[in-house]
């Protein structure tokens, strides 16, 4: 039997862990464990291992390697079914413990691994894009500057009025190039750290969306009131969920249904970290959603699927999510687009 003070360090931990004693039955279930499997430990311990995961040949043979081997066994992808329970894909590490004899099952969800490697990718090949657009917006300026003091100098020769309309068309475009160019060189301030509600901010996006689109869209409000506040920068979270949204909106030609919903959630990594609750933020639209051939670099700066998009509106909203450490993820088919962003509470 493991002492109790081990059982109480165990259930601070967001890694699902049961104990095994030297007879082969469940000692002790934390309370990630329980998450994990979908049932209370109290219904577990007592029981025989090997009969609780009786249709889990995988987990009861990495068990059985690590019983007899008195090493370590790790499998990344195995399914762990509580009899009686839908089945869950996990990966284990199995320890055996010898004074006292105790054997240490870790499990984790198995999309983590899959889940924190496309994160960290992402942001590897994001900030290789954004290194470059900067080194090419550094070249651009200079030229866009003469191009612009020519066209100016041109106008002022220029006999007649109506040539002068060619010029403008110059002067605009290398203006909007200028602009654009400033966008990806301006730094990106740290964020300005505060209690924040996350139903105000959603409040002042419904705000700003409506008013920019009165008629043809209608926003859904889906909110748990009871979520606590989080530490973050409130004017980068409203720019951020509005860049989102208003891809929504533009993607629906303005006309479709929007949800904003907040829930709790559990047993979330974020990062390489793992965290026992998160605040969840689900933006839903009704839209056709993102073509398949974008959806792996729909986060990459001057990637877009709008015409007439910039894209640089979902690359900063994850910048900007990223900095009050939260993350952002997606799912997309015709007719049900979900963009989710997770804050740790």
């Amino acid at each position: 039997m493991v002492s109790p003070p081990l059982f109480a360090a165990y259930d601070f931990l967001a890694t699902g862990v049961l104990l095994v004693d030297a007879d082969g039955r469940i000692d002790y279930v934390n309370s990630a464990a329980e998450t994990l499997v979908g049932i209370s430990g109290v219904l577990l311990v007592g029981q025989g291992f090997e009969t609780v995961f009786e249709n889990s040949p995988e987990l009861k043979a990495a068990y059985a390697s690590a019983c007899q081997s008195r090493e370590t066994v790790t499998e990344y992808d195995v399914s762990a079914q509580v009899n009686g329970h839908p089945p869950v894909r996990v990966s284990c590490t199995v320890t055996v413990h010898e004074e006292p004899k105790v054997v240490v099952i870790e499990l984790r969800p198995a999309d983590q691994r899959l889940r924190i490697a496309r994160q960290e990718n992402i942001r590897s090949q994001q900030e290789a894009s954004r290194e470059l657009l900067r080194n090419l917006a550094h070249e651009i300026k200079n030229p866009l500057g003469g191009i612009r003091g020519a066209a100016q100098l041109l106008e002022r020769e220029l006999p007649r009025e109506s040539l002068r309309e060619y010029t403008q068309v110059i002067i605009k475009e290398a203006d909007r190039l200028q602009s654009l160019m400033e966008r990806l060189l301006t730094p990106h301030r740290l964020p300005t750290l505060s209690m924040v509600n996350i139903h105000e901010v959603l409040e002042r996006v419904r705000s700003l969306l409506l008013a920019e689109t009165p008629r043809g869209i209608r926003i859904v409000r889906d909110y748990d009131v009871s979520l606590p506040e989080l530490k973050a920068d409130s004017e980068q979270l409203i720019q951020a969920v509005l860049n989102i949204a208003r891809n929504a909106v533009q993607a629906m030609k303005g006309e479709g249904e929007l949800i904003f919903r907040t829930r709790v959630a559990r047993q979330i990594t974020m990062g390489s970290q793992r965290h026992r609750l998160a605040l969840r933020l689900d933006i839903i639209d009704n839209g056709p959603g993102i073509p398949e051939p974008l959806k792996d670099h729909i986060f990459f700066p001057l990637v877009s699927g709008l015409e007439g998009g910039s894209g640089l509106g979902l690359p900063l909203a994850q910048t900007l999510i990223a900095q009050n450490h939260g993350v952002i993820e997606f799912d997309s088919v015709p007719g049900h687009t979900i963009f989710s962003i997770y804050f740790p509470v």
